[in-house]
C-alpha cells in the first residue's frame, strides 16, 4: 500500500489529525523530565501511547533529538521502533533539501525500509528548485512511502519567498504544488507527494492563488493550536479542499503531559475538533 492510500484509510478511521513528538528543554521541563537522551526516550513513548488509536499519525521533530548527539539519535530509533509497535504512521520533520547523491543520501536515511530511522514520510525543502527533490521522490515512490514538500509554512517570513513571483507572475507556492500534483496524476485515493500549508496563512491560496484543489495529495496543516490557528481557522483556510488536509498539533496538546491518560483526553479533543472543522459537513 502506498502512504497516501495509508494515510487516507487512517484519516478516514482515526480523524484528520497528526499529534507532534516535540521533546523541547521547556516541554521536557513541563514534563519534570530531564534534558536528556532518557527523558527524550520517556516523552516520546508517552506520546505514542497517548496518540495510539486516536490521531491519523504522528509528526517527530528530529533537532531535539540531534541536539544530544549520538544519544539522542539512539532514543529516535527507539521511539520510532516503539511508534511502528502500535502501529502509527510517522512523519519524520526533517525539512530536507538538496541535491544529487546527498538528497538520494537523506531520503535514504529516513524512507529505506529497516534503515534503524525508518518513517512513512519525511518533510523536504524545495529552495534548491523543486526538481533537485527527485532522487528523494523516486527513493519515496519506490518504497511506497511519502513526503511533504514545504509550500505556505505557517512562520510569517516564510511568505517572503513562497509568496514571490516569477517573471510570468505565478507565486513560488503556486509552483511547488503545481510540480507535486504532477507527481500525483492518477494516484487513488490520493498521491504520496504532500505539501506542508500552514493553518495561519489566511486568505494565501485564493489571494496568490495556490491550485491546491489539484493536488490530489495530503496537505499538512501546522499552526494550529499553539500558534494561534483554530477549527474556525482551518475550515476557512482550507475552504472547499479539507478532504485531504492533515491538521497538525504538539503544544497545546503535549500541555497535557506527563500523564498518558489526560493527553490522551487532550488529543482526542482535538481530533474531534479537526474532524469538525474539516469534515463536518461528510
Amino acid at each position: 500500500m502506498t502512504f497516501g492510500a495509508q494515510l487516507a484509510a487512517a484519516m478516514d478511521k482515526f480523524g484528520p489529525l497528526s499529534v507532534g513528538i516535540d521533546p523541547s528543554p521547556q516541554m521536557l521541563a513541563h514534563w519534570g523530565l530531564p534534558d536528556t537522551a532518557e527523558g527524550l526516550l520517556t516523552f516520546g513513548q508517552a506520546v505514542v501511547e497517548a496518540s495510539e488509536r486516536s490521531v491519523a499519525a504522528v509528526k517527530i521533530q528530529i533537532a531535539f533529538f540531534e541536539r544530544h548527539g549520538s544519544r539522542g539519535i539512539a532514543a529516535l530509533e527507539q521511539v520510532l521502533a516503539f511508534a511502528r509497535h502500535h502501529s502509527l504512521i510517522t512523519i519524520m520533520d526533517a525539512k530536507r533539501g538538496d541535491i544529487d547523491s546527498t538528497m538520494a543520501g537523506y531520503a535514504d536515511a529516513y524512507l529505506r525500509p529497516d534503515s534503524p530511522l525508518e518513517v512513512d514520510a519525511m518533510t523536504l525543502s524545495p529552495y534548491l528548485g523543486f526538481d533537485s527533490l527527485a532522487p528523494a521522490l523516486d527513493i519515496a515512490a519506490e518504497h511506497g512511502k511519502g513526503v511533504f514538500v514545504l509550500a505556505l509554512t505557517s512562520n510569517p517570513e516564510g511568505a517572503s519567498v513562497q509568496h514571490a513571483r516569477n517573471e510570468d507572475g505565478v507565486a513560488v507556492a503556486a509552483m511547488i504544488a503545481e510540480a507535486a500534483a504532477e507527481r500525483n496524476r492518477g494516484a487513488s485515493p490520493m498521491g504520496s507527494v504532500g505539501l506542508v500549508v500552514g493553518a495561519t496563512v489566511g486568505d494565501a491560496i485564493r489571494a496568490l492563488p495556490v491550485p491546491l484543489s489539484a493536488l490530489n495529495g495530503p496537505i499538512l496543516a501546522p499552526g494550529v493550536g499553539a500558534q494561534g490557528a483554530g477549527p474556525e481557522q482551518l475550515a476557512q483556510v482550507f475552504h472547499g479542499i479539507t478532504r485531504n488536509v492533515l491538521s497538525h498539533q504538539s503544544r497545546a496538546v503535549l500541555m497535557a503531559g506527563p500523564f498518558v491518560e489526560k493527553m490522551r483526553g487532550a488529543i482526542q479533543a482535538a481530533a474531534g475538533a479537526a474532524q469538525f472543522a474539516l469534515r463536518g459537513d461528510e
